[in-house]
């Protein structure tokens, strides 16, 4: 039910298989997921190095920013919906309508800055990757592709997160 900020009464028992369905949890499941995905490709194989040269540079037009920016986004982001997917589970638990009606306030706050984060990421990747030159990516085209599409997919569901938030 309706209850203050989204939760019914305060306490009861705690049922798994009834949290994990609830469209908010899903959401942020998949966002972490796509955000590990993002981080992973970009840590993975982000960076390349040429044979005549062992220094390593940014696959994504040698724009380190651009490798330093997804990775950083991923990180934080999945490192957000663990605290939030905490947050999810001890809500039904906190009785305070103060601290409800500020941890939905962050989680509405977080979810809306990052997905104007990812937009940003979004199209700054596929910025600097449609300036990148074939001979300088011959292992990580897939892996960068792979952020690119992530990241956008990930505009959707931290949107979908503020609007649940909401």
């Amino acid at each position: 039910g309706g209850g203050a900020y989204g939760a019914a009464k305060a306490g009861g028992t705690f049922d798994l298989v009834r949290f994990v369905q609830q469209p908010q949890v899903l959401a942020r499941i998949v966002s972490a997921v796509f955000a590990l995905i993002v981080f992973a490709c970009l840590v993975g194989d982000g960076y390349m190095s040429r044979a005549d040269d062992p220094r390593l540079f940014c696959v994504f037009n040698h724009n380190e920013d651009a490798c330093r920016y997804g990775i950083g986004i991923g990180v934080l982001a999945f490192l957000a919906c663990i605290f939030f997917f905490m947050v999810d589970v001890y809500f039904p638990q906190i009785s305070n309508t103060t601290d409800r009606k500020y941890l939905v306030l962050a989680d509405l706050g977080f979810s809306g800055l990052w997905t104007f984060l990812w937009f940003i990421g979004f199209c700054f990747l596929t910025n600097q990757w449609s300036w990148a030159r074939a001979e300088d990516v011959y292992i990580g085209a897939d892996s960068a592709r792979a952020a690119i599409t992530f990241s956008f997919f990930s505009i959707f569901s931290w949107g979908l997160l503020l609007t649940f938030a909401y």
